[in-house]
């Protein structure tokens, strides 16, 4: 007998080039499951806005409250979502979590946790190619990380990790 399906939302936690994106199709395409990528939305409705660390800030959250519902409804209706977005702080990890307690899902928190060197060498490969919406420089690498915050055992999530 086949296992009943767990409604899910899938998170991501992981510096940039880390791998989060690819890992997200990977699991995407388990049955029942939608994505719902951050950088396409992004890079659709804001990409000539984004030019600071504080406008992706300002325009991210924008998108949280426009997505917020729309993804507590998916979940609710008993589809699965892979939520493509950095859970790299406490605050974002704050707002998946309201999700999931809205939606009375399960959750997966996938935590890649991979060096700087190699995901400064992916960000520059990825940089050369044509593939990502967005181009981030050694700088904004840097400022970026500074805010990563890896998730802690208070927070209570569900932790699955994976290494380089």
């Amino acid at each position: 007998m086949e296992p009943a399906h767990v409604t899910t939302l899938y998170l991501l936690c992981g510096k940039i080039a880390a791998g989060k994106s690819t890992l997200a199709r990977r699991l995407a395409a388990r049955p029942a499951t939608l994505l719902i990528s951050e950088d396409h939305w992004t890079s659709n409705l804001f990409f000539d806005d984004v030019h600071t660390i504080d406008d992706y800030g300002r325009l991210s959250a924008r998108l949280r409250r426009a997505m917020g519902p729309h993804v507590v409804d998916i979940l609710q209706h008993g589809l699965s979502v892979v939520l493509d977005f950095p859970a790299n702080t406490v605050e974002y990890r704050t707002w998946m979590r309201s999700l999931i307690n809205q939606a009375g899902a399960g959750h997966e928190l996938h935590l890649l946790d991979i060096p700087d060197t190699i995901c400064k060498q992916r960000l520059k490969e990825r940089n050369a190619g044509d593939k990502h919406p967005f181009k981030v420089s050694e700088a904004e690498y840097d400022l970026f990380t500074s805010y990563f915050v890896p998730p802690g055992p208070a927070e209570d999530f569900h932790i699955v990790v994976h290494t380089a």
